[in-house]
């Protein structure tokens, strides 16, 4: 009902567009005409393709919105308001990697791409605030940073994989029976860090209650499907690369 209400507000008064406080009236009308939808449509799935439209213009409307408050030195503070709900001390650093959020396990520190971080909040299908975006990935980024000593234990041989890919083309490591294996044990051991760091997210989360927890496994299983789906992209050429080195013996 959230959404709907929310997006008869924006389109009967286009004027209190980017405003952040709403007229009760404009809300409540929004609420009858939501209403007067529910009880004379005239069947089940011509009410659910309203709702479909009416999310999806929802959607849109707060986006916009969203992306004009949210500037970065909003996100910077957002984000550090976050570390400090979750009662962790890790320092906040802007950059421009390109990456949405990151953590340094080598200097502990936590860090955003502002441009990216609005871009990567865009790419989600499902209609969710920023500011739940930021402080659920946040939160993940400090998952991380519970997890340091086994990303130290990591470091020499993620090192040595990084070395290994450095020296093959990329023809060569997809082509290679021994070189494709490295690259499917980097993946997995990114996908074991990355659950890791969203399980102990929930256990932060749980405390704080910063996210709605639908909200909060939307944005975690769409930032796990990265890895995942990248992996099995790769796991599939594996398995045909050994497959045809088997019948060659």
């Amino acid at each position: 009902m959230e959404l709907q209400i929310s997006f008869f507000i924006f389109r009967r008064n286009p004027s209190i567009q980017g405003s952040r406080n709403f007229n009760c009236n404009y809300l409540l009308n929004g609420l009858l005409e939501v209403l007067y939808i529910m009880r004379y449509s005239k069947s089940r799935f011509m009410f659910h393709l309203q709702l479909l439209v009416l999310v999806s213009d929802y959607k849109g409307e707060m986006r916009n919105i969203m992306q004009y408050y949210y500037k970065e030195e909003n996100l910077y503070n957002l984000i550090n308001s976050t570390i400090h709900a979750v009662e962790m001390k890790n320092e906040l650093k802007q950059d421009e990697s390109g990456i949405n959020m990151t953590y340094n396990f080598i200097t502990n520190c936590v860090g955003f791409d502002a441009t990216r971080l609005v871009e990567a909040w865009k790419e989600i299908e499902a209609a969710i605030p920023l500011d739940q975006y930021v402080k659920a990935l946040t939160m993940h980024e400090l998952g991380h940073a519970m997890d340091r000593e086994a990303l130290q234990q990591s470091l020499d041989r993620t090192l040595e994989i990084m070395k290994i890919k450095n020296s093959h083309s990329e023809i060569e490591l997809y082509t290679n029976e021994q070189l494709l294996a490295i690259i499917i044990e980097e993946h997995e051991m990114n996908i074991i860090f990355e659950e890791t760091a969203w399980n102990n997210a929930k256990q932060l989360n749980q405390k704080a209650v910063l996210v709605d927890e639908v909200t909060f496994e939307l944005i975690k299983n769409h930032s796990l499907a990265t890895y995942r789906e990248l992996y099995e992209e790769d796991l599939l050429i594996y398995e045909k690369v050994k497959e045809r080195h088997l019948q060659t013996v």
